[in-house]
């Protein structure tokens, strides 16, 4: 939490406290301006939240400086030898400290997180079909350590994850921070009543991409497949839909994708705002 107040609600017999778990990524990450907007906009939350991170243009960036050139699939990084190391230098270090350096600096007690570490989040690497990803890592929900996650927000810190796991034997995978947003999500709904955010440059899901006020306020799953069919939906918002949807019809309470800098509306679930995710 930026500063909780321990909001709960009753849900039956039993009372279960807000959680949010918002990802940040898309331009914001590579804005510093920006970032140090979204984390001030943080730091006034009064309600618990996990923060996950991107970083795939930084990654890219630093890969094509080393002689490496990113390749993406429908909005996923194909993750050879090389580029796990450039990723996992710049997910799970430069970016992660970065904000929860920005985070201690408003007085928000943030602990940056790996799915490594304390075996938060274990993976499996990505079955090879017709395209072969690499050293991607696919997280289930029954996978992930809510019992650290839990004790850890309890305990009044703010976890920060960056989007590395591994396999259990050793081997560091890439996995989509969109998706790993939506397996906490999913995982922690267990105990929260979860809010998922996916914060990002734009105002929420663009009708055109070229009018950043043609927002869809809201997006069904029926909708979804034909928007995709039809191509007004493509690169990195399919999985970021996708994981929307895993969430939503997994026990989330609520899913919103939206402008960063309107994170506080956002989280208020004010209906103008943002492009609300719908089962």
């Amino acid at each position: 939490m930026g500063r909780s107040n321990g909001t709960e609600k009753n849900i039956g017999k039993y009372i279960m406290k807000k959680l949010n778990i918002i990802k940040i990524g898309g331009n914001i990450i590579d804005d510093d301006d920006a970032l140090i907007a979204v984390i001030e906009k943080l730091s006034e939350l009064n309600e618990h939240f996990v923060l996950v991170h991107g970083g795939g243009k930084c990654a890219s960036a630093l890969s094509s400086k080393l002689g490496i050139e990113p390749k993406l699939i429908n909005g996923r990084r194909v993750t050879d030898t090389n580029t796990l190391e450039v990723v996992t230098m710049v997910y799970a270090g430069l970016i992660n400290k970065k904000i929860v350096a920005l985070l201690q600096a408003k007085q928000c007690n943030a602990i940056g997180l790996t799915g490594v570490d304390a075996n938060l989040m274990r993976a499996t690497k990505r079955i090879k079909t017709n395209i072969d990803y690499g050293f991607a890592g696919d997280v289930d929900p029954s996978n992930v350590n809510i019992e650290l996650l839990n004790n850890l927000i309890k305990s009044g810190l703010i976890p920060v994850i960056a989007p590395i796991t591994h396999d259990g034997n050793g081997q560091l995978l890439n996995t989509n921070a969109d998706c790993i947003a939506s397996v906490l999500a999913i995982a922690l709904s267990r105990l929260y009543k979860v809010k998922l955010i996916y914060c990002f440059e734009h105002n929420g899901v663009l009708k055109h991409t070229d009018d950043i006020n043609s927002v869809f306020p809201y997006i069904n799953k029926q909708s979804y497949l034909q928007l995709k069919k039809d191509s007004v939906i493509g690169g990195g918002m399919i999985p970021k839909l996708d994981h929307a949807f895993d969430a939503i019809e997994n026990g989330v309470n609520s899913v919103v994708i939206g402008d960063a800098l309107q994170l506080i509306k956002l989280v208020n679930k004010q209906k103008n705002e943002g492009t609300h995710i719908i089962a």
